[in-house]
């Protein structure tokens, strides 16, 4: 039987080792999560924002245990860890919450006598989800789809089962019917097969473009619902009429938290020429004060990435970056699975850091002379997750929003997700929108209710 060894990225010990599920268990997950599905769409709406909420306390109650794990499993900070399963209970509470508004019918005056649009849940649905944010990409699907009726079936990235067990156990603890959420132990390469399957009705992804890219022409052959969350190249769009201490703060955690290992993570710093090494030399002192090492201290704000490999290929972007002419600002040094936080300057659209995603505790910095400048710079990525644009002149930023090829543009605040918020991407980075009224209803069956007497 085929199994996977998670390691601790930090220490490099064995954590546990998980047995992959065979042919006939996965379609017996299935299956059960199907059966599931036709009693769980009749449980009223009450019951279901009665068992969110129990989840949402059961995530407050054992934070720490569900943290500890995330950390050992991709190296997070544990001040961080905790804060991602705290901000899950959230999402569980404002779906309990609002998905009764959410999902009421939607009456339409025709010549009918009667006519609305109802939402109704679609089934059993496939989760694809990444490692960088175990719990907090699960929870952010998961919650909204079980209540709208739905039955959602996780296959989790190989390094973080141990974090998908737990987020079945959420469930359990919170008291849901068995085999309303369930795990698929199972490799990438087990992917078509599952999503070939009759019961499974749609696919959310979050992870790469070629992942997504082979997510969706599968499902697209099957005639199957995708929403697909890919990668990011955000910037940081830095005017000289900023407010400078604010934005340096903002600009560090947009790029450094979670390690650098977030698809809207602020990567390319776009500063305007004029205060450019001002900006540049206060942010080094910031960066220099980031607190490396043992992710399970508390006071740990940059722990290791997930795996070595991932640590490699940084170093390899900015290795070629350097060789192209940028300039080593901080940092650029690799140990094992472990970067140094990294400012790279003199950044042109040509570098190996200015054009790919860089996942990791690298930041980018390219000057500008003006604002259509900063804008075309911005705009110059396969990406289109989302922008930061900092400035004092609020309204004349707000004017300029639709001017950025985005799925989401923040002012004077950095790029990030919020329940009450529609969260997806455009271009490469994806399609389809998570959260907010929005998540709820991608994986719904918006039907015509037309009556006549």
């Amino acid at each position: 039987m085929a199994t996977v060894t998670s390691l601790n990225p930090y220490s490099g010990e064995k954590i546990e080792t998980h047995k992959k599920h065979t042919k006939t268990e996965i379609a017996s997950i299935l299956k059960k999560a199907n059966d599931r599905f036709y009693s769980w769409r009749e449980t009223s709406i009450e019951e279901r924002k009665k068992l969110l909420h129990a989840a949402a306390s059961e995530l407050k109650k054992n934070a720490d245990e569900y943290a500890e794990m995330i950390t050992r499993e991709m190296g997070k900070p544990i001040s961080q860890a905790t804060a991602e399963v705290e901000k899950c209970a959230w999402v569980c509470e404002y779906y309990a919450e609002t998905a009764e508004k959410h999902l009421a019918n939607e009456i339409i005056k025709t010549d009918a006598e009667k006519s609305y649009v109802s939402y109704e849940p679609l089934g059993v649905i496939l989760a694809i989800m990444p490692w960088n944010y175990p719990f907090w990409q699960v929870f952010r699907f998961a919650a909204p789809a079980l209540m709208a009726g739905n039955v959602p079936v996780l296959k989790h990235a190989s390094n973080v089962f141990g974090s998908a067990l737990n987020i079945e156990k959420v469930f359990q603890r919170a008291g849901y019917p068995n085999h309303c959420f369930s795990t698929l132990l199972v490799g990438s390469d087990a992917i078509e097969d599952i999503i070939e399957n009759p019961i499974v009705k749609a696919v959310t992804l979050t992870g790469s473009g070629p992942a997504g890219a082979a997510v969706a022409a599968t499902a697209g052959k099957h005639i199957k619902k995708t929403v697909l969350e890919l990668g990011g190249n955000n910037s940081l769009v830095v005017l000289k009429d900023c407010d400078m201490e604010a934005t340096l703060n903002s600009c560090v955690q947009a790029r450094f938290q979670n390690t650098g290992q977030s698809c809207i993570a602020g990567k390319r710093l776009l500063v305007d020429a004029s205060i450019a090494e001002e900006f540049i030399e206060k942010l080094l002192v910031k960066v220099r004060e980031l607190k490396s090492g043992d992710p399970t201290n508390q006071e740990t704000y940059i722990g290791t990435l997930a795996r070595e490999d991932l640590a490699k290929d940084l170093e390899t972007q900015v290795n070629d970056s350097l060789d192209a002419g940028a300039q080593l600002r901080i940092g650029g040094k690799r140990q094992g699975a472990y970067f140094e936080p990294t400012v790279l300057s003199n950044v042109t659209p040509k570098m190996t850091v200015f054009k790919e995603e860089t996942f990791g505790p690298v930041l980018a910095v390219t000057t500008f002379d003006s604002i259509d400048e900063a804008i075309e710079l911005s705009n110059n990525s396969k990406f289109g997750l989302g922008v930061s644009v900092f400035t004092k002149n609020v309204e004349a930023a707000e004017k300029l929003a639709y001017r950025f090829d985005e799925g989401a543009v923040f002012i004077n605040e950095l790029v990030k997700s919020d329940p009450r918020l529609p969260f997806g991407g455009v271009k490469e980075s994806g399609y389809g929108r998570e959260l907010s009224e929005h998540g709820i209803r991608e994986f719904v069956n918006r039907k015509t209710i037309y009556i006549n007497k």
